[in-house]
């Protein structure tokens, strides 16, 4: 996967984050807990004056999919998509 896609499902994200969190009914502060970041940094990227990392987005991915909740709505918001799926099931090294 290339870096403009992976940037392009990273900016999905960080649009759907705060509706996202909401849904599952998380603070910020319980969603960083469960990422290993701070609130702040939640905050920051959620009022868009930072960017998550390739590893946060694949973090906030593993826990809105587990989540009855949220996990529909990821295919919906353009966030996880068959390219990303592809990716994480052959370990990254498919070329999409």
């Amino acid at each position: 996967m290339d870096e403009e896609k992976k940037n392009e499902l990273i900016a999905n994200m960080t649009d759907n984050l705060p509706t996202l969190r909401k849904k599952m009914g998380i603070t910020q502060e319980g969603l960083a807990e469960k990422i290993g970041v701070s609130r702040s940094t939640i905050a920051t990227i959620e009022r868009k004056k930072k960017t998550m990392t390739w590893n946060m987005f694949l973090s906030l991915v593993l826990i809105f999919t587990k989540n009855r909740e949220t996990d529909k709505l990821l295919s919906v918001m353009g966030i996880y998509t068959d390219e990303l799926n592809e990716f994480i099931k052959n370990d990254g090294s498919a070329t999409i």
